[in-house]
């Protein structure tokens, strides 16, 4: 009799999970630092709008998780490119209208499992799915007279929860640590606090932080409670804590305490609720689930770059009177589109 060969058996793919999109989003009230105009009636804008255009990539593989995110931030006129050093007023002090500032900012974050590493079920009990290693950095530039160039480095763990309807809450405690650049404090500009290198201007215009601590959140969670001629929504969210890092500008201090005070503060960069329709799924089916959505949510940043908003004269609060410049603290209802490919 013969003998049937045996089916070859599949090779299990390096990436269990490979999700690449594309996002326009809107933001009618953005901020950046330090950037405000004084309205005829004494009232301070210190908001502007700001177009959004992001690419994300998300993968799971055997011990694993990578994410990356690159957007391109496009600010209104409140918000203006170099040479202006403030809305309508160039870097010699002269009347100018520069356009808005753009401004890249990419984020990558990756986790290895334990109970991947050590071939284990240990680290899942009840709702935690797992314990993992994350490490990442985040990175900017920007083309405004400041010339931020951040690069920050994140490593600690994170415990991942699972939520009804195939969700997940996520945390992670984590070791922070940044180095900027502020062309404002470099010596030689016309902003610096003097001429002595080190002790009121800085050579290069660069900042080392101090190591410090941050924790973030994310979750996702499908409305499966809903009718099934409804299950098009779901809701998800972020919210990053990250603590003080020393002197904003990175030299000894050089104003007085309260409001005039140059310390970091804690700093608090959230989007609690992101609101989602599943377009491609409603007009096509569960086979083109998430293919496009379409999404509003809140975006919330408090303390923006550490810097603290009741403080730092001269950008969160006018130095004369300490009135807020409104531009230290970002809140705003924003929506945009997101593409699957």
């Amino acid at each position: 009799m013969a003998v049937k060969a045996l089916k070859p058996v599949a090779e299990v793919p390096f990436f269990l999970v490979i999700d690449d999109r594309v996002s326009f989003s809107w933001m009618p009230r953005g901020t950046d630092p330090g950037m405000f105009t004084v309205n005829p009636n004494g009232s301070i804008n210190g908001t502007t709008a700001k177009q959004v255009y992001s690419f994300t990539h998300f993968d799971a593989w055997a011990y694993g998780t990578n994410f990356f995110t690159i957007s391109l931030f496009k600010s209104g006129h409140n918000d203006p490119a170099s040479p202006c050093i403030a809305p309508g007023v160039t870097s010699s002090f002269g009347a100018g209208n520069c356009a808005g500032a753009s401004e890249i900012y990419g984020l990558f974050r990756s986790t290895f499992g334990w109970n991947e590493i050590f071939n284990t079920h240990s680290f899942t009990m009840g709702p935690l799915h797992n314990v993992s290693f994350e490490v990442g950095m985040d990175a900017n530039a920007e083309n405004n007279y400041l010339a931020p160039a951040k690069r920050d480095v994140v490593a600690g763990l994170q415990f991942a929860f699972d939520l009804p309807y195939k969700g997940y809450f996520n945390v992670a405690p984590l070791a922070y640590k940044e180095i900027n650049h502020n062309a404002f404090n470099q010596c030689g500009t016309a902003f610096a606090g003097g001429t002595i290198p080190g002790v009121s201007c800085s050579i290069d215009g660069n900042t080392e932080f101090k190591t410090t601590w941050a924790v973030e959140t994310n979750y996702y969670m499908d409305l499966g409670f809903m009718p099934e001629n409804m299950q098009f929504w779901s809701i998800s969210g972020r919210a990053g804590w990250y603590g003080p890092k020393g002197d904003a500008n990175g030299l000894p201090a050089l104003s007085g305490p309260g409001r005039f005070s140059t310390a970091t503060k804690t700093e608090f960069n959230s989007e609690p609720i992101r609101l989602t329709f599943d377009a491609s799924k409603a007009v096509y089916g569960p086979k083109y689930s998430h293919f496009v959505d379409l999404w509003v949510a809140y975006r919330y940043w408090q303390n923006k770059f550490g810097l603290d908003h009741n403080a730092m004269p001269g950008v969160c609060t006018i130095a004369a009177t300490g009135q807020s410049t409104n531009s230290c603290t970002e809140s705003t209802v924003y929506g945009g589109v997101t593409v699957k490919f």
